[in-house]
């Protein structure tokens, strides 16, 4: 397994994570869930991201006792904060400094761990001040309950500001965890300028666009049964965007180049991201342990310019670049 520098930090992270996100604690029964995260560990994966939210706290739960016995020191345990969690009430959500106090406590209860080595703030706070926000992240870094800090889903101007307060408080702001795929990449013309000059590393969720680039959604044909798409719980509203014949039409053409490079259309999608040199790591998920094995093919794996140019033709005019899609919800037009 590739291992990559996570950001202007001496953590060195694995190029493929698990994450649980829609799957453990909800999609997926504990022993299967077990049996991936054991089957990532086995592939050489060492970096683990999931989030208190996920399954409203369960899914922590899940990969705690999945990653029960295992050498501590020798994985990387990222979580995040932001979302309500519990009966979501009016201080149940969002970046106070009790919101994140709260929530860091119980993330580490379920996790089983006295630490994370990344504590990620799951998407921008427009109604919490950003100095508390830092203020708070640097308190529990200084507590020892968590060695980094993250963020997830910021636009360029709020990671440059989170930065320098960052940089005043002496605390290692380090990485940015956006979603990107070849179909999705919002974050190149001003998140990953901004990244790289900051010393950040972005690590990316969802590289194969919800299953789409995996190519098992035809053109003309309604979604697999039991497929993403016809999951209202798992991510089925994510995967419509993407549900065109063009874009369909198109991820068929990728077909041959794929197997002209000796990889899969999943493996390709993810070795596609992680030719970005500011990309740290992919995360994958994954019902069932084969999953895991397939997709971890993809790293140490070289495109070469030729590929990646004949990508960026079948898929011209499909592609979603617009910075301002990456947008923070407020609070309070959410949860009141």
């Amino acid at each position: 397994m590739e291992k990559r520098t996570l950001g202007n930090s001496g953590l060195r992270i694995s190029s493929i994570a698990y994450g649980n996100w829609l799957t453990h604690g909800s999609q997926v029964e504990e022993e299967a869930a077990t049996a991936c995260v054991q089957r990532a560990l086995e592939e050489g994966i060492t970096t683990f991201d999931t989030a208190d939210v996920y399954a409203n706290t369960a899914a922590e739960s899940v990969l705690g006792r999945a990653l029960a016995g295992e050498r501590r020191e020798g994985l990387e345990i990222f979580t995040k904060v932001f979302w309500p969690t519990g009966p979501g009430h009016h201080n149940d959500h969002g970046l106070s400094r009790k919101h994140i106090f709260e929530s860091i406590d119980g993330s580490l209860r379920r996790l089983g761990t006295d630490y994370v080595d990344l504590y990620q703030a799951h998407r921008y706070d427009h109604e919490t001040p950003l100095e508390e926000t830092m203020l708070a992240f640097a308190d529990v870094v200084r507590a020892g309950k968590a060695l980094y800090i993250g963020v997830s889903e910021w636009r360029a101007e709020e990671i440059r500001a989170a930065h320098e307060l960052a940089r005043e408080l002496r605390v290692p702001l380090i990485s940015n965890q956006p979603q990107y795929s070849m179909l999705w990449r919002v974050i190149e013309e001003e998140v990953v300028p901004t990244s790289r000059a900051l010393g950040l590393s972005q690590i990316v969720w969802s590289p194969i666009a919800q299953g789409v680039l995996t190519g098992k959604y035809l053109p003309g044909q309604a979604p697999p049964a039991g497929s993403r798409a016809t999951d209202d719980k798992g991510g089925a509203d994510m995967v419509k965007r993407w549900l065109d014949d063009d874009v369909l039409e198109r991820v068929q053409r990728l077909r041959p180049i794929a197997e002209e490079t000796g990889l899969s259309l999943a493996q390709l999608a993810v070795a596609w991201v992680l030719q970005n040199d500011n990309v740290a790591a992919a995360i994958i998920g994954a019902s069932r342990p084969e999953q895991v094995t397939e997709n971890v093919k993809a790293a140490g794996v070289r495109l070469e310019p030729e590929v990646m140019s004949a990508i960026d033709d079948v898929l011209e005019g499909v592609v979603t670049t617009d910075p301002s899609k990456t947008v923070s919800p407020r609070r309070s037009e959410l949860f009141g």
